[in-house]
């Protein structure tokens, strides 16, 4: 039975993994985020768009907005952010803000 909840929790593991990028916030004066995610949000200049595992390579001049952050189904967090640009690549998203609200 222990083997089974090992197994089992060993394979929701695994695949909540397969959906995973690294994510970096920046402003000019600190590291606001850093971490794992499973999905962003940005306020891009045309409109918000929102970055998943294996994105095409992007970079995107960002407006005032919410940039909305999910490490899982339940966890959420929320910036405000005051313009900047996104890079997104090889599952690597890099956030510089010009500030945060």
């Amino acid at each position: 039975m222990r083997y089974e909840r090992d197994l089992v929790s060993n394979l929701i593991s695994h695949i909540s993994n397969l959906f995973k990028m690294n994510l970096e916030i920046l402003t000019p004066d600190k590291k606001v985020f850093e971490g794992e995610v499973t999905a962003v949000t940005v306020p891009g200049t045309l409109g918000s768009f929102q970055i998943l595992k294996d994105h095409a390579p992007i970079i995107s001049t960002l407006e005032d907005g919410e940039v909305i952050i999910k490490a899982n189904k339940a966890d959420e967090q929320r910036f405000f952010i005051k313009g900047g640009v996104v890079e997104a690549i090889h599952n690597k998203i890099v956030v510089l803000a010009e500030g945060i609200a």
